[in-house]
């Protein structure tokens, strides 16, 4: 069982929210199981995003607030910070690696998500990906994944899962 770490990016900043009605319904007919998530909000004129971690929809073994806090941190808010930190995120990037989560990623994501615009964060397993696409046909959606190996999922949950 391989997990998926995907980002569904959408050209309005409601689309995420309104996209996680379909998330929920494919989990109910077993076609995808949401293992963690949040949500991505960022208004027209915001100056930075509104982020919401999905804790009502995952269960026990979700990874938690700690991981959506630096994922996303990492993502929005530390390039906004500064070249102080640029060695402490280069760092900070560099563990995420250890995760399957790379540079590459996190720069594809922080490109595409601005100002306007929305994005659903979620960690699958199982998902029968040609009917999950199929639903989000015409949405505009553009998908960011990446997949993670049995050892990244294991380290990540390791080092993230909450109440385990």
């Amino acid at each position: 069982m391989m997990a998926t770490l995907t980002v569904w990016r959408f050209p309005t900043a409601t689309g995420a929210d309104e996209a996680l009605d379909i998330l929920k319904r494919l989990q109910r007919q077993e076609l995808i199981k949401l293992q963690d998530g949040a949500v991505v909000s960022w208004p027209e004129g915001a100056r930075k995003p509104r982020t919401r971690h999905l804790s009502d929809m995952t269960g026990m073994g979700a990874l938690g607030g700690a991981f959506w806090g630096f994922l996303l941190g990492m993502i929005f808010f530390v390039p906004v910070l500064g070249m102080a930190v640029g060695a402490a995120s280069g760092a900070l990037g560099g563990h995420l690696a250890n995760f399957g989560i790379d540079e590459a990623f996190i720069k594809q994501v922080r490109e595409k998500v601005t100002p306007g615009t929305s994005a659903l964060f979620a960690l699958t397993t199982d998902a029968v990906l040609d009917r999950v696409r199929a639903e989000f046909e015409g949405w505009h959606a553009e998908l960011v994944e990446t997949n993670l190996s049995a050892d990244e999922e294991a380290r990540l949950r390791e080092a993230f899962t909450e109440g385990g």
